[in-house]
C-alpha cells in the first residue's frame, strides 16, 4: 500500500540506508584482515573442536587489536575474535580493568 503512495525507489532506498546505518559501523578494518581471506570455517569451529589455526592466523594478523576490541564492544559470543575464542574473552570481560 505505501508503495503505491511513495516515489519510486524511495521505500527501498530509506531501507537500505537504515540497515546501513544500524548494523555498520566503521567496519574497514575488516577488508584488512586475514580471516577475511581464508574464510570462516577456522573462526566458527564446531563446538568442541581446535581453535588453534584461527589463532595461528590471528597472530599474524596486522589489525588484531581492532578485531579483539570490536568483538568486546559488540559482545561477539562466539568464534575466534583477535585471537581469543569465546571463554578467553569471556574471562578478559570478567577481569576488572
Amino acid at each position: 500500500m505505501i508503495e503505491r503512495f511513495s516515489p519510486s525507489g524511495t521505500i527501498l532506498s530509506m531501507h537500505i540506508d537504515t540497515i546501513t546505518t544500524i548494523t555498520s559501523p566503521d567496519l574497514a578494518w575488516q577488508q584488512e584482515a586475514l580471516c577475511a581471506q581464508t574464510g570462516a570455517d577456522f573462526f566458527f569451529p564446531e563446538p568442541g573442536s581446535s581453535v588453534r589455526e584461527a589463532k595461528r592466523i590471528c597472530g599474524m594478523c596486522p589489525i588484531r587489536s581492532a578485531c579483539l576490541e570490536y568483538a568486546l564492544n559488540n559482545d561477539e559470543r562466539f568464534g575466534v575474535w583477535g585471537g581469543l575464542s569465546e571463554k578467553e574473552r569471556l574471562e578478559l570481560r570478567r577481569t576488572p580493568r
